[in-house]
């Protein structure tokens, strides 16, 4: 199969910066889903394009990226620090708290990223 070339526009550029604005933003102990960030960020249907912008996100983002679960509060991400457990071990060391082995329990620790909308001059410093 051939392989298809991703061509990055302005858009795909703003609505990256979006997504990292976002995810810097998700306090410690608290976590968001990759579809609540594409919300915030503006489209509801790239909640994938989410994920594929945190696998290659800057040092700043990728430092807080183990915030960012599925929508049933699963460590989908986990495999990027080489297993879930590694990904667990940094939430539970910001007090995030467990439902199953590796589910977060997303009633006490969801962040609500519209409930705290981005500052257009902060995204631009």
């Amino acid at each position: 199969m051939a392989r298809r070339h991703h061509r990055t526009t302005e858009s795909d550029s703003s609505f990256a910066e979006r997504v990292y604005a976002i995810v810097r933003r998700i306090p410690p102990g608290r976590v968001t889903t990759y579809g609540r960030i594409a919300r915030a960020a503006g489209t509801t249907r790239s909640a994938r394009m989410v994920g594929w912008l945190l696998h290659h996100a800057p040092p700043d983002v990728a430092a807080v990226a183990h915030r960012v679960v599925n929508r049933n509060g699963e460590l989908t991400g986990g495999w990027a620090w080489g297993h879930p457990a590694v990904m667990r071990a940094l939430l539970e060391e910001e007090g995030v708290t467990f439902i199953e082995e590796f589910r977060v329990d997303l009633e006490r620790h969801l962040w609500e990223p519209d409930d705290d909308p981005i500052d257009t001059e902060e995204m631009a410093s």
